[in-house]
């Protein structure tokens, strides 16, 4: 499935990025057999002992030679995540339809990444995406945030969704 920015611009959020981000279930895939997949399309791993990496840290660091575009595939393990992962719906990007996470687990991921410019995505999909369940994603980002122990990310999810104009949500 397709997170990160390419998944929100899909969902009608004007921004740019440079590189590409994907999510697979950990459970579901072998990491030597994917990687081996990947390399006949010429994508690679961008630092040495990739396979290590993506064990270790659960994302796989790689490249598309041809364009050097920076693909980085998450092993998604969690709850939350594989349910993202069956939730996910087909969006058109350019000329491809390509497995994209919802706008509202889009929100989610991005509360949780929680760098400026994910914020900055998730008040740009609560504008266009009106209906998200925000106790769903207050509930999700509240888990999360425990898990990763970093209690400030629901105090910058509720200032997004402030900016958002959602107050009484």
């Amino acid at each position: 499935m397709t997170i990160g920015g390419i998944a929100v611009i899909a969902r009608g959020v004007h921004r740019l990025t440079t590189d590409i981000d994907a999510a697979v279930r950990g459970d579901a895939v072998e990491i030597g057999a994917l990687l081996q997949a990947l390399a006949t399309q010429e994508i690679v791993g961008r630092i040495p002992d990739v396979e290590a990496f993506g064990r270790t840290n659960l994302v796989l660091l790689l490249e598309h030679v041809p364009t050097r575009v920076p693909l980085d595939v998450s092993l998604a393990w969690t709850g939350f995540e594989r349910d993202a992962i069956s939730a996910r719906s087909d969006a058109r990007f350019g000329r491809v339809v390509v497995p994209m996470a919802t706008a509202e687990d889009l929100v989610i991921l991005k509360a949780v990444a929680g760098r400026p410019k994910d914020i900055e995505d998730v008040v740009g999909l609560l504008v266009l995406h009106r209906g998200i369940d925000l106790v769903r994603v207050r509930t999700c980002v509240a888990e999360l945030a425990f898990l990763a122990e970093v209690p400030e990310i629901v105090e910058e999810l509720e200032r997004a969704i402030r900016r958002a104009g959602l107050q009484g949500f």
